[in-house]
């Protein structure tokens, strides 16, 4: 495995603190950072580092992220106009406060005539998203340095019903019904930070069979039926056809759609998984040595009370905090076997059932099953916890970079903002890390959001 990243390269950091205080020009964007001007210097002398404040430190930073990715996010678009309007974008995404309507980025990019060229190019412009993607996932793998991809649920209350996909269901990690969009994001994510590079949009039967709904919210013909549990393999398993992005390990930390379907989808394709489960869930114990072997499908809950004198601890690190705490839980695990549908012609898989005690004394907390049964319980629970991190990083950052404040009504609208967001957000928590670790650096006393803390429980 690789070690993890803390965002920026220090190319990306040096480049920000030699910055000469405003951004580099930009063939196609007028828009200047909120950064003072140092005084002249002369050429001959080493650049030198600009006493700036924090907040312009990290324009600084911000405005070198932006120009080292932007070639890349945008190669794809021919044409010149469209390039100078995505950075436009991408800058509104950045810089406006408050909600991200493209009014409000058009007031900060851009004079008159601003939020109608935003609003053509997000939603009516022809360009597409993935190859976009492709270029933001390879960029976020250079920065990051994943552990591995994580699929975060994102419901987007909204009221109305005429943007796309716009239902009302039952979301499990909030314990309630939410009307509005229901979204499924693969995050890249390491124990320091994540990004999303890929959305899918899930679109109930009430939609695509509706030709007037599709017609409305310009829902291609390309676009079919599918399961929430479908909707969210296809967010990761799509990655694979982009090319030069490794495969890594998925995390699975919503139980509304596991399924056996789709745990065997992603071990066909070559996918390591880790699916949070239900205490109620039934799997076969597959270890000879272990009560419960030959007794058919029994509840996890009652399996791992079976191996409660093999628990031990593990640490692992949580960032629901705002800055990162080591954290010790009692862990143990047992091998279970996956029923394989009635066609396969291979048997039933070896899988490692994990469960995680926050109380000594009382059922696992945490229950998740991963095909990787030769990892140590160490690492699989840091990898699980990895969640943490993304629903975190989406809760912060995500709601800064405007992941759900696309206001328009069109399927393609909806996938353009939110790659464009996805960049914004890589970014935003990019220059947020690499400003805190030079301060850090600066200042030895001073505590930084990158180092953790240790807690025991």
């Amino acid at each position: 495995m690789k070690t993890f990243g803390l965002g920026a390269s220090r190319r990306t950091v040096r480049r920000a603190a030699n910055h000469s205080g405003t951004r580099p020009a930009a063939a196609h964007s007028a828009y200047q950072a909120p950064v003072a001007a140092p005084p002249a210097q002369d050429p001959h002398s080493p650049p030198a580092i600009p006493s700036t404040t924090t907040a312009d430190h990290r324009a600084q930073i911000v405005e070198a992220m932006i120009s080292e990715l932007a070639p890349q996010l945008f190669m794809s678009l021919r044409r010149s106009d469209q390039r100078a309007r995505g950075e436009q974008y991408l800058r509104g995404l950045l810089y406006a406060e408050g909600r991200k309507s493209i009014r409000n980025m058009a007031g900060v990019v851009g004079g008159a005539g601003t939020e109608q060229s935003l609003h053509h190019f997000i939603s009516e412009s022809t360009w597409n998203w993935a190859p976009m993607r492709a270029a933001l996932a390879r960029h976020v793998e250079q920065t990051v340095q994943p552990k591995a991809w994580v699929i975060q649920s994102m419901p987007i209350q909204k009221a109305g019903e005429q943007s796309a996909g716009i239902d009302r269901r039952f979301v499990p990690e909030l314990g309630h019904s939410v009307h509005g969009q229901h979204s499924f994001g693969l995050w890249m994510a390491s124990e320091t930070m994540s990004t999303p590079v890929n959305w899918r949009l899930y679109l109930s039967p009430s939609w695509l069979q509706d030709e007037e709904k599709r017609r409305r919210a310009d829902i291609p013909d390309w676009v079919d039926e599918e399961s929430p549990g479908e909707c969210a393999t296809a967010s990761a398993l799509e990655l694979l056809a982009w090319g030069d992005v490794e495969r890594r390990p998925v995390v699975l930390p919503s139980r509304d759609f596991v399924s056996s379907a789709v745990l065997s989808r992603f071990h066909a394709a070559g996918v390591p998984v880790m699916a949070r489960m239900r205490p109620m869930d039934q799997l076969r114990v597959a270890d000879t040595a272990m009560p419960g072997y030959g007794a058919g499908p029994i509840p996890l809950s009652d399996m791992l009370q079976h191996v409660r004198g093999l628990r031990r601890p593990v640490e692992w690190l949580d960032p629901s905090s705002g800055t990162p705490v080591v954290r010790s839980t009692l862990v143990a695990g047992i091998r279970v076997e996956l029923p394989q549908p009635r066609r396969s012609p291979a048997g039933p898989q070896q899988w490692l059932l994990m469960g995680e005690w926050t109380n000594r004394n009382g059922p696992p907390s945490e229950l998740w099953l991963t095909d990787l049964t030769t990892t140590s319980l160490d690492g699989l629970m840091r990898l699980a916890k990895l969640s943490r991190r993304t629903a975190f990083d989406s809760a912060v950052t995500g709601e800064r970079a405007g992941l759900r404040d696309f206001a328009g009504r069109s399927f393609k609208g909806w996938h353009r903002h939110l790659t464009l967001a996805s960049a914004a957000h890589s970014v935003a928590i990019g220059a947020d890390h690499a400003a805190g670790r030079t301060r850090a650096e600066n200042s030895s006393d001073t505590p930084s959001r990158n180092r953790p803390l240790r807690q025991m429980g």
